[in-house]
């Protein structure tokens, strides 16, 4: 299963005191077969038990296999995909199909996400399909509308980076917002067609960015201020 540190060994099993008691050849080793079925390196597998030790634990054909087949419905059919899914975030086979993963989509989808769309989500931010639709994914998009973007913007914003449906609202969409518009003194049209705003940390980069702009007076896009690093930043605006 690759090497493994012997901390990691003792988490797992403080995780899931359980996986002591499976048989390495009746539960542990068709496991494994079937994983690397889906394309997961074999020297990745450890990797996969070590994040969520619980999955060893899961029927093949009653938890995994529902699960690989929503994804593959979903058009992820190349070879691979669903193991790159699987390393991602081991922990979408444990939420059910039919109550957490397509309610999460068929949201997505009535967003405006294409088929593509909902493809990339599931490999690119696998979190996002894991969430509840009612307690999360919704009251985000609730906020977003009522911060003013329309449903188009909405649906590109979501498209482009999946994971504000899932940001906390309190501790970081509201304060970043507040920021754009108090403090930069931007409008949200501009996030619209600068989504990966919400990438970038508040204190690390917006903050920071912001108050050198400012004492040269140098006015710019979101996406000239924020797409480089801190060094080509500095040689950008002339600072170094």
């Amino acid at each position: 299963m690759g090497r493994t540190k012997p901390q990691e060994v003792a988490s797992a099993i403080a995780k899931f005191p359980h996986i002591l008691s499976y048989s390495v050849e009746e539960k542990l080793c068709p496991l494994l077969a079937f994983f690397e079925a889906l394309g997961v390196q074999e020297n990745k597998l450890g990797k996969i038990i070590l994040l969520n030790p619980r999955i060893i634990s899961y029927s093949i054909e009653l938890k995994l296999a529902p699960t690989v087949n929503f994804l593959y419905n979903l058009g992820l059919t190349e070879e691979g995909l669903i193991g790159r899914v699987l390393l991602k975030n081991p922990f979408i086979f444990g939420y059910s199909v039919d109550k957490r993963l397509k309610p999460t989509s068929e949201f997505l989808k009535s967003l405006g996400l294409s088929q593509l769309d909902l493809q990339r989500v599931a490999v690119d931010f696998p979190e996002v399909i894991c969430r509840d639709v009612n307690k999360i994914l919704r009251p985000n998009f609730t906020y977003l509308r009522s911060c003013g973007f329309n449903n188009g913007q909405l649906a590109a914003l979501v498209a482009s980076y999946p994971p504000i449906l899932i940001k906390s609202i309190k501790n970081s969409l509201e304060p970043k917002i507040r920021f754009l518009i108090e403090t930069m003194g931007r409008n949200i049209d501009e996030v619209a067609h600068y989504p990966d705003f919400f990438r970038h940390g508040l204190k690390k980069r917006l903050e920071l960015r912001q108050k050198l702009l400012k004492q040269r007076n140098i006015n710019c896009s979101l996406s000239e201020m924020l797409d480089c690093n801190h060094k080509k930043f500095l040689m950008k605006f002339g600072f170094v």
